[in-house]
């Protein structure tokens, strides 16, 4: 559940970027590796998939932040491009083990499952949405289980209906997290631990199924195509998707850069002992090498690459308060954070003379890792946090008076 920014152009580009992407690899791997035409657009579709979640893993261990839309983008992208390359996977593998397929069931295909998906995610989001806001349950703890509930039920309804129930999930998620509603905090933290949860367990299970005396025998194919996919196939695909967009040539080169390659190529791998696809253990283990690579070779170059390319803006820092604020059902007032900069035109003002509207007021500041219960007369100092309880209606003139500059301040 969260909130994406980047223009509609760029959401458009990075839908497309996945396509792009996966035929590159799929003409290499049959270059390379041997593959007949389908076996090397299969293994482009499986590692088309990107994991975000990866790259801002590394980002905040090295307390590094990106700049503008890039995260935007980059989190759109990696959520985006699961349902396109789970579709790709499983229509290419229709076409392997079903002859008399051909290429307009797979166009049919892909319209049917990416439209019923895009309305059912949107439709389910809305009722997810609805019923949390409407449903008086006796316990508290029942939101979560009914939240959960509820986006398995929008995955088997989607599913049912002949659409993609990942991206129905996806855009119901998507839906969920950028409506206002009481307990949203609350279903946030339980969604995140449940994420963090299956990764666990995901890998562990993956991590089963891989022998390293098997990745000897394909580890220089696998290098050659892994190398291919980092220098050639991902900067293309960007730079070819992203022409029209006015993101700049070190936002599009950082954007190529951090397509690592994650837990989800290795899922849609194991698709293909399902199918009983020829060669399925060979292009198992080739798909874990690439990705193996990525993660080694990309993983820990990512904040270098960003600090090159001048893309990283200073960390931000996220506070931990010892009070928690719930809004009650009607309520308009909210618990909001305002940070005290060093150009902040309220440095060296008392509470009382910053001129916050009539029934807006600062609870608590963080200042050097110490909490201060405020009075009238205390001072804001530069790096200050100020948390204060403000009104809906009053939000656009307090943010306003937190963050007016010394110099327009003196102008006046």
């Amino acid at each position: 559940m969260g909130k994406h920014s980047a223009c509609p152009l760029e959401r458009t580009c990075s839908l497309n970027s996945g396509c792009v992407h996966h035929c590159i690899v799929g003409w290499f791997a049959t270059v390379v590796l041997g593959f007949s035409l389908l076996g090397g657009l299969l293994l482009g579709a499986i590692v088309s998939s990107t994991d975000a979640a990866a790259v801002f893993a590394v980002l905040r261990s090295k307390k590094v932040h990106l700049k503008g839309h890039l995260r935007s983008l980059l989190e759109l992208e990696s959520g985006s491009n699961d349902p396109m390359a789970i579709f790709l996977t499983i229509g290419i593998i229709h076409l392997m083990v079903n002859p008399t397929a051909s290429m307009l069931d797979l166009i049919l295909m892909f319209i049917r499952q990416m439209g019923i998906g895009a309305i059912m995610g949107y439709i389910m989001g809305k009722g997810i949405t609805f019923l949390i806001k409407r449903l008086r349950l006796e316990y508290e703890g029942l939101y979560p289980v009914l939240s959960l509930a509820l986006l398995l039920l929008s995955y088997g309804a989607t599913t049912a209906l002949g659409g993609n129930g990942f991206l129905a999930v996806y855009l119901a998620g998507m839906v969920v997290g950028n409506s206002d509603f009481i307990r949203k905090k609350s279903l946030i933290r339980f969604h995140d631990g449940l994420a963090w949860l299956m990764q666990i367990t995901m890998f562990l299970l993956l991590g089963l199924q891989v022998f390293p005396s098997h990745l000897i025998p394909i580890a220089t194919g696998s290098l050659f195509v892994s190398v291919f996919l980092i220098f050639v196939a991902r900067p293309a695909s960007v730079f070819l998707t992203l022409m029209f967009t006015k993101m700049s040539f070190r936002e599009k080169t950082m954007v190529s850069w951090v397509g690592l390659r994650g837990a989800v190529p290795i899922i849609l791998s194991t698709f293909l002992f399902l199918a009983n696809i020829s060669n399925a253990e060979l292009m198992f283990n080739v798909v874990f090498f690439i990705v193996l690579i990525s993660a080694l070779f990309q993983g820990w170059s990512i904040p270098t690459v960003a600090r090159l390319l001048k893309v990283d803006a200073p960390f931000e820092h996220k506070q931990h308060y010892p009070i928690e604020f719930v809004p009650t059902e009607g309520m308009d007032t909210d618990l909001v954070e305002f940070a005290v900069t060093y150009d902040s035109a309220v440095i060296n003002k008392s509470v009382v003379n910053l001129g916050l509207p009539k029934d807006n007021l600062v609870v608590l500041i963080s200042r050097n890792d110490n909490f201060l219960i405020p009075s009238g007369g205390t001072v804001l100092e530069e790096g200050d946090a100020v948390l204060a309880f403000v009104s809906k209606r009053d939000m656009p003139e307090v943010r306003a008076i937190f963050s007016k500059q010394k110099e327009s301040d003196e102008k006046q």
